[in-house]
């Protein structure tokens, strides 16, 4: 289960960094860009170009003010199917952050999130979050939305923070979202595209209702949070001008993006970044008995699902652990695996055994990796890293 004590926020112009650290060591790493086409924000596009994709389906490319320009499919789960021609636009929603050389993902089914609700306009039925152990709770969350759907169409999530809400929060919540988003139909009737139609919230707020259960400490510098903060926050929060250099931020981002871990038992785990994949490699050193393997493995499913969160590894993963791939040696371990990633924001799963013998795991893609982030292919080797003898 991921967990986090302190959240780091430092600002610098209109960038920005979230780091989360539990017990000194840091578990997530989050950039950016107060001005960049984030997830969730929506915009008012300009189709530029309309692009024909496999079997008979059509999609767009959308100028939504971005560096690059973002996709948009023709086809939309829950919509009709658009037909729209270059010059002509639309209000969107970024769906996926563009990453390496692709643009952003978007869709016209917009969803406004707020603290308890999530509201789809779009949609026509209510879910409750599943991780609502409390059934009675449960019930009396949908209940009460319910009650208070307007006779339009709209659909609603009920997220996990609602189960210790107070039911007036709740409902109240309903006509702020509403508002968001009738906000951005009177925007979008005298903008020029492309225009900002609505900005999610800072990411901190988000990381601060996520982790309410094991969050002690918020460290800003920027003090115009300080209030907002203490709003949703009872923990303590610390000002500091230079946080990255106060808690070493960038020593643990370079090691953070080493290809090689080292594991407590003295086995290694490799990590590999594939425009295809990200493929993983635990390393014996050597350890060679049945039960140094069984640890190995455990240590190192572990720190993999570590790993996978803090670089934000997203898309297939593939692991090939040590020793015997047998169904019967592996089933803890995966296990373990699911354990560590259980409440992961991106929803990974691990999937199985394949009939190779190696683990695989999918997770969203949200938000570019770590080392895409913070690195460049390489213009003379295209990335193959390999040097002609």
């Amino acid at each position: 289960m991921i967990k986090s004590d302190t959240i780091i926020y430092e600002k610098s112009g209109t960038d920005a960094c979230l780091a989360l650290l539990n017990n000194g060591e840091l578990v997530e790493f989050e950039v950016f860009n107060e001005n960049g086409a984030a997830e969730g924000n929506v915009y008012l596009g300009r189709i530029t170009k309309k692009i024909n994709l496999a079997e008979d389906k059509t999609g767009f490319m959308v100028n939504i003010g971005d560096t690059t320009e973002a996709f948009m499919p023709a086809q939309e789960k829950g919509l009709l199917e658009v037909s729209m021609n270059e010059g002509q636009c639309v209000v969107v929603q970024v769906q996926k952050e563009a990453h390496a050389e692709k643009g952003a993902k978007l869709v016209r089914a917009i969803q406004i999130a707020g603290t308890y609700l999530v509201y789809r306009p779009f949609g026509s039925y209510i879910d409750v979050s599943l991780k609502i152990e409390d059934m009675e709770k449960s019930d009396t969350l949908r209940q009460a939305v319910m009650k208070n759907v307007s006779a339009q169409q709209e659909g609603w999530v009920v997220r996990t923070a609602a189960e210790h809400a107070d039911i007036n929060d709740v409902i109240d919540e309903m006509s702020k979202l509403r508002g968001i988003y009738e906000d951005i139909r009177i925007k979008a009737r005298s903008a020029n595209a492309p225009a900002l139609l609505y900005a999610k919230e800072n990411p901190l707020f988000d990381l601060l209702h996520r982790y309410h259960d094991s969050l002690k400490t918020v460290v800003i510098n920027d003090h115009n949070l300080e209030s907002k903060i203490n709003n949703v926050f009872n923990g303590e929060i610390k000002y500091c001008a230079d946080p990255s250099e106060a808690f070493g931020l960038q020593d643990m981002l370079q090691k953070a993006m080493e290809k090689s871990v080292k594991l407590p038992c003295g086995g290694e785990i490799h990590i590999e970044e594939t425009k295809a994949m990200v493929v993983i490699d635990v390393d014996s050193s050597n350890l060679a008995a049945r039960g140094q393997m069984d640890n190995l493995n455990q240590e190192a499913a572990k720190e993999i699902a570590r790993q996978i969160i803090l670089r934000n590894l997203s898309g297939k993963i593939i692991i090939d652990f040590a020793g015997s791939t047998e169904y019967r040696f592996m089933r803890d371990v995966m296990d373990t695996l699911a354990e560590e990633l259980a409440g992961d924001i991106q929803g990974a799963r691990v999937i199985g055994l394949s009939k190779a013998g190696n683990v695989e795991i999918l997770r969203r893609r949200k938000r570019p990796s770590l080392l895409e982030q913070f690195s460049a292919e390489c213009p003379t080797c295209n990335g193959t890293g390999r040097v002609e003898p």
